[in-house]
């Protein structure tokens, strides 16, 4: 789950439901051509082709070819940010963040396929790799400027805190754990669902990682 700067907005309205729906398409065919045909091989036209848009189109949702093969979800970071600061102030951050985590995770099962082309896509490619990196790097930086905002609103401060640290352990340990809620379940995909693999792998950590009883 990644994010990068994209040129369409959140909003609720039918005319942006359709952006989105128009951006998930391209995303989905660009990843899908690149797995079968290498990223290379692949051309503006064929993803556009693909998802039943004009190039012109295109270029509304991408500023370049490698920009589709990038990010599945360019809206789900500022949606957990949200979430996040407007999360209940009883919880504390890191039910926070796996209750923004866990809604934008809720179709995993379903969208674990194209997960697993995109991962694919990205490691067969080194600079896709590398610019992959860095989406999640910033969609970390995201998640820990809204811990530190929410921390701010409930009175915290760096003594409390310190310089940025813990907000920015918590994205990390976070984005962590839900890696290896997805590398788990795609495991073992028939003993559990998903989210309850993500669940526990919260409950985990909000207990502090004790060692398994022996």
């Amino acid at each position: 789950m990644q994010l990068m700067s994209e040129k369409s907005s959140a909003g609720g309205g039918l005319r942006e439901r359709k952006k989105r729906a128009t951006r998930a398409a391209l995303a989905e065919a660009a990843v899908r051509l690149a797995a079968e045909h290498g990223a290379e091989k692949v051309t503006v036209e064929a993803i556009s082709a693909a998802a039943g848009v004009s190039v012109r189109t295109f270029f509304n949702y991408f500023d370049t070819r490698d920009d589709a093969f990038v990010v599945i979800d360019a809206e789900a970071g500022a949606r957990m940010r949200r979430a996040v600061l407007d999360a209940p102030a009883e919880l504390s951050p890191l039910a926070a963040l796996r209750e923004a985590m866990a809604a934008e995770l809720a179709e995993a099962e379903q969208q674990h396929e194209l997960w697993r082309l995109h991962a694919e896509v990205l490691h067969a490619s080194p600079h896709l790799l590398a610019r992959g990196v860095g989406a999640h790097m910033a969609a970390e930086a995201d998640l820990s400027d809204a811990v530190a905002e929410r921390l701010r609103g409930a009175g915290a401060t760096e003594d409390d805190t310190g310089p940025g640290l813990y907000p920015r352990l918590l994205a990390a340990v976070a984005g962590a754990a839900v890696r290896t809620s997805v590398d788990h379940w795609s495991a073992h995909q028939e003993e559990a669902a998903f989210l309850d693999v993500f669940h526990e792998v919260f409950t985990l950590l909000a207990a502090g990682l004790p060692a398994p009883s022996a």
